[in-house]
């Protein structure tokens, strides 16, 4: 198993057009801890190059304000519509460049894989990888609105988790909860 840093930043981005969300965490003595969260609304601006230069400028200002070691976004899903398809990759790659102008590593993860590593089912709702992420970190969704932004959240949970233990080499859900109590919260 490759060796874990200690302490270290991640920020979670779930892109979109009309709402992106991210989500920031400190991995301190193997621990998430939430340090902010939030969504950017970009429905109000017309045109999607105005669009994109707001995502590139907000990001690049939480990369700023918080100094990520890592980032991780939410991989596009494959749909019907191309040109949906086009702007969200379009919109992912603008936050990727606003990472790698500093410097920071990247790494995508698709929606079934986050849900699984939050909630441990891929078919997950946005409600119920909120309530799990609730749980893991410790805090209390301020707003049902705030869904993108535990979705980003929820990947870099991701993130740390498949950069911790690989799940893959659990030989059971046993084995791993033993060698993991502290990912485990019960009321």
């Amino acid at each position: 198993m490759k060796e874990v840093k200690k302490d270290r930043i991640i920020l979670g981005i779930d892109p979109g057009t009309n709402v992106m969300g991210y989500g920031v965490i400190l991995i301190q003595k193997n621990k998430p801890k939430l340090l902010q969260y939030g969504v950017i609304h970009l429905q109000k601006y017309g045109d999607h190059y105005t669009k994109l230069q707001k995502i590139y400028k907000r990001v690049a200002s939480i990369i700023e304000e918080f100094e990520p070691d890592e980032v991780a976004l939410e991989a596009p899903f494959f749909g019907q519509n191309v040109q949906s398809m086009l702007k969200l990759g379009r919109a992912q790659g603008v936050a990727m460049s606003a990472a790698l102008n500093k410097g920071i590593p990247i790494t995508e993860y698709a929606p079934k894989k986050v849900k699984q590593a939050v909630t441990g089912s891929g078919l997950a709702s946005k409600e119920q990888v909120a309530r799990m992420l609730e749980n893991i970190l410790g805090f209390k969704l301020r707003e049902k609105e705030m869904l993108d932004a535990t979705d980003a959240l929820g990947v870099a949970i991701c993130h740390f988790y498949n950069n911790g233990v690989n799940l893959s080499k659990a030989k059971s859900w046993e084995a791993f909860l033993k060698d993991n109590p502290n990912r485990i919260k019960i009321k």
